[in-house]
């Protein structure tokens, strides 16, 4: 019930967050910012299971955006260091 409920509070702010990305190629604007990347580290856990990531994919915008913040180079450094060193960012 709480994991339900939880699950429907989320869906609520990624439909807020596909309705900004329409207009918008990130949250705060064109431009890549703090409001995106404070995102990545939940995001990516989201991610990881089959039913998180169907909360972003369900999402035309969500996924185009989360698909290119995901992908920036440092980003991609910090979730191979995670992968080489597990239990050393906990």
């Amino acid at each position: 019930m709480v994991i339900a409920e939880n699950e429907r509070k989320l869906q609520q702010v990624l439909n807020v967050y596909d309705e900004i990305l329409s207009k918008n190629e990130y949250l705060a604007g064109d431009e890549f910012t703090l409001a995106d990347l404070s995102h990545l580290p939940d995001s990516q856990y989201l991610v990881s299971s089959e039913r998180g990531m169907k909360l972003f994919t369900s999402r035309k915008n969500v996924a185009r955006w989360f698909d290119q913040i995901s992908s920036r180079k440092a980003w991609e450094q910090v979730v191979k260091m995670q992968m080489e060193h597990p239990g050393a960012f906990e």
